[in-house]
């Protein structure tokens, strides 16, 4: 599968498993394949590439948030399957 999400794209996205999902925005920073990630050839079976992102609005003591998307076709982070659109 191959990403379709951009350095410097905007996006929001509403983690769906929180028990007050709120929706927020990022900006991607950078996209990398698994192999870019440093992982197996197994892990292709389960997913196809990952996204670090800001959140914005950006601060001093913003982190990196990381997307993976998996080959089932969801977007997960922390763990919890997110909804994500693409801004404009």
């Amino acid at each position: 599968m191959q990403s379709t999400i951009k350095v410097g794209q905007r996006f929001k996205f509403t983690a769906l498993m929180d028990d007050a999902p709120t929706e927020r925005q990022g900006v991607v920073i950078r996209v990398l394949s698994n192999r870019e990630e440093g992982l197996g050839l197994d892990v292709d079976q389960y997913m196809s590439y990952w996204v670090e992102a800001h959140e914005l609005p950006e601060t001093e003591s913003s982190t990196a948030l990381v997307f993976v998307r998996s080959t089932d076709g969801k977007v997960y982070l922390d763990g919890k399957v997110t909804d994500v659109t693409l801004l404009p």
